[in-house]
């Protein structure tokens, strides 16, 4: 799990509760920041997924090569 994969689940979590403040509180603002913050934490994990997908490919195919380079 990458950093970006954590880094968006807190932001998904700051955005729950500024949401949730917001909601209970009638501040609108504090409401909407929390869904802006909600959006960058996906956003934010998605990229950090597409880097582990990324990073696991790389590794099969120096894998795949040491396997035809060896013989």
């Amino acid at each position: 799990m990458s950093t970006d994969n954590v880094k968006g689940t807190g932001n998904q979590v700051k955005g729950s509760v500024k949401q949730t403040a917001g909601r209970a509180t009638g501040d609108h603002a504090l409401e909407g920041e929390g869904l802006l913050d909600k959006a960058k934490g996906v956003a934010q994990s998605a990229v950090g997924t597409v880097k582990d997908a990324a990073h696991s490919v790389a590794e099969a195919a120096a894998r795949a090569k040491d396997k035809v380079t060896k013989g």
